[in-house]
């Protein structure tokens, strides 16, 4: 798949509403995106940003945040979750996922903004990736995670998955679920126009930094 160009960036996104109230859109990553982008991970604390790519990084990497910005550009995407305060657009979530055609499986990672955790953020995105990965013709959702990060080994549980050893470093745990439905079946309307669907509800939950 090549790169998406700006207009089908902006032609798709997700409507997920949280039991109290709260509504979060998901949509791609957009070029205009990466001041905000970049902030979002400065704004994030140790532990959220650690836990998330597994060191102590204090914002992203120049040519880390250039792999964010490119949507689509080998089978990569990345997603910002967003809410509206005062009519202003304030990102609480991203999640960047990957797929892998000759094993059938994406690989996902995502993280919540301390201040919006606990609301079913996390949880949402999740199922929501779970989703993106069925339209894409996947078989199998996997995430690696520390295995020090007990909020994400409850959610993942909670979520289906189950937990493995990660084959490459024993620091890390791996959580596999395997995906048995089609994107019609599920509370997503990524490869969809927008609006073309009602906006979902979500289970609360999510105390984590993937």
């Amino acid at each position: 798949m090549g790169t998406l160009h700006l207009d089908d960036l902006r032609q798709y996104s997700d409507v997920l509403r949280c039991r109290n109230g709260i509504v979060v859109t998901v949509r791609f990553v957009e070029p205009r995106d990466a001041a905000t982008l970049q902030s979002y991970f400065r704004s994030l604390s140790v532990r959220s940003r650690y836990n998330r790519f597994f060191s102590a990084m204090r914002e992203l990497p120049d040519n880390l945040l250039e792999q964010f910005m490119h949507v689509g550009e080998r089978d990569e995407f990345s997603v910002l979750a967003t809410t509206k305060i005062d009519g202003f657009e304030i990102v609480v979530g991203e999640a960047r996922y990957a797929f892998h055609p000759e094993a059938a499986s994406v690989e996902l990672g995502l993280s919540v903004d301390d201040r919006w955790q606990g609301q079913g953020i996390g949880s949402a995105l999740l199922r929501n990736l779970e989703c993106r990965a069925a339209a894409l013709g996947a078989k199998r959702l996997f995430c690696d995670t520390l295995r020090s990060n007990e909020a994400m080994i409850g959610l993942a549980r909670k979520s289906g998955f189950t937990l493995t050893s990660n084959p490459d470093d024993w620091k890390l745990a791996r959580f596999v679920k395997q995906i048995d439905t089609g994107p019609l079946d599920t509370a997503c309307a990524s490869w969809r126009p927008r609006g073309s669907m009602p906006a979902w509800p979500i289970d609360e939950g999510l105390r984590l930094s993937l």
